[in-house]
């Protein structure tokens, strides 16, 4: 009998802890969803965990209940980090070619990587996520594509380094353990919900995928496939649902089911519009900040694409179209496609996203991204990493 092919995927947000198990089948062109659990998060803020033990325990429940409706032991996971302490910078590296017929290798990409690396600014406290080439030049002249096998006597790389603070890495990976798992592989929210959520052709195109969670708003930029910006702000719909608690003076539960487009006709419809579009204005007018500084503002063919619990606020796209000039979209990937689980709503876009981790027919990382850490001694390197910090 065929040995099954599982994957975990571990969302542990600002408000709840999301797991996705999947199972690879070969008729089907992404992993089946076979099983998920959902927890309030405990010890979160912002991202990142402020009480190691209370994050664990919400992991653990969520990990029984995903156990539970896979039937399945879970023991190694992938998990995302999305924390404000995330964050990301291009560089750029230059070699020259080792070989003598000045055949560009795979050694000499690695060295340009690295070269790339070593012109990062200073990066002390932190731990490098990811590496992301986004582009090469051999000889002064733009590489469309991969430059192994040409030739040339000088090879240059442009990479976007995703990174993340060595102690809020450990506090993640210190939580998983504690919840009695092992951690195979890290990798950045937004990368991890653009498995699911974008297209090849709206990544190509140009667009801004934007995680709007409880506490944080995740931004990752994309054009000719790859990603070029990421950016994590300490805003999210939670101040939409306080200022919403306050203008109408409700209790923060009924200000959320108002927030979600629940009991509004009990309130002024105009009132709470005006509350809602004030503090959305507020975070897309953070968004298209972000692109002019990037230069990519108005300039994304394939617009804004939303995801996370605060995507589903009514008349966001609307709000979104008008602040940014761009077309908006709210994210529907299609989970419940041949699962056993009806999830409908991309919430859930990071979790599924990490089962996924962006593996091609090939086993290679989709899109160039490489993991300085895939599936191998990531727990051992944080330990050293963060010992200067460790009482």
């Amino acid at each position: 009998m065929a040995r099954r092919h599982i994957e975990t995927g571990i969302d542990i947000g600002s408000s709840n802890v999301r797991v996705v198990v999947s199972e690879y089948v070969e008729s089907a062109p992404l992993p089946v969803i076979i099983g998920t659990g959902i927890a309030e998060a405990r010890g979160m803020r912002h991202g990142y965990i402020v009480n190691v033990a209370e994050a664990a325990g919400s992991i653990r429940l969520a990990l029984l209940q995903a156990e539970k409706s896979s039937g399945t032991k879970i023991k190694r996971v992938f998990i995302a980090v999305g924390g404000i302490s995330v964050e990301s910078e291009t560089a750029h590296g230059s070699v020259f070619v080792s070989r003598a017929d000045n055949e560009v290798t795979d050694t000499d990409i690695s060295h340009a990587l690295s070269s790339a690396e070593e012109h990062l600014n200073k990066i002390t406290n932190k731990e490098i996520l990811q590496q992301i080439p986004i582009s090469f030049i051999l000889d002064n002249e733009q590489i469309w594509g991969k430059p192994q096998g040409m030739k040339g006597s000088r090879l240059e790389a442009t990479v976007l380094f995703i990174t993340c603070l060595a102690q809020h890495l450990h506090d993640f990976m210190e939580a998983a353990e504690q919840a009695g798992v092992s951690v195979d592989d890290v990798l950045p929210s937004p990368i991890a919900a653009s498995f699911v959520t974008l297209t090849k052709r709206q990544k190509t195109a140009g667009c801004v995928l934007a995680n709007i969670g409880a506490e944080t708003l995740s931004l990752a930029v994309f054009e000719n496939d790859v990603p070029i910006s990421l950016k994590i702000f300490p805003i999210g719909g939670m101040e939409i649902t306080n200022d919403i608690a306050l203008g109408l003076r409700v209790p923060l539960e009924e200000a959320e089911e108002i927030k979600r487009g629940s009991r509004v006709s009990v309130y002024s419809k105009k009132r709470v519009g005006d509350i809602v579009e004030a503090r959305l204005s507020d975070i897309f007018d953070l968004i298209n900040a972000h692109l002019k500084k990037i230069g990519k503002q108005g300039l994304l063919p394939a617009g804004i694409i939303m995801t996370g619990g605060s995507s589903a606020i009514p008349f966001i796209e609307e709000i979104a179209k008008k602040t940014l000039e761009i077309p908006s979209k709210v994210a529907s990937p299609d989970f419940a496609k041949n699962t056993k689980n009806q999830i409908h709503d991309a919430s859930w876009a990071v979790a599924y996203g990490l089962t996924i981790m962006g593996l091609d027919e090939n086993g290679n990382e989709a899109g160039g991204m490489l993991s300085p850490r895939t599936r191998a001694g990531i727990w051992d390197a944080l330990k050293r990493a963060v010992k200067q910090f460790l009482p």
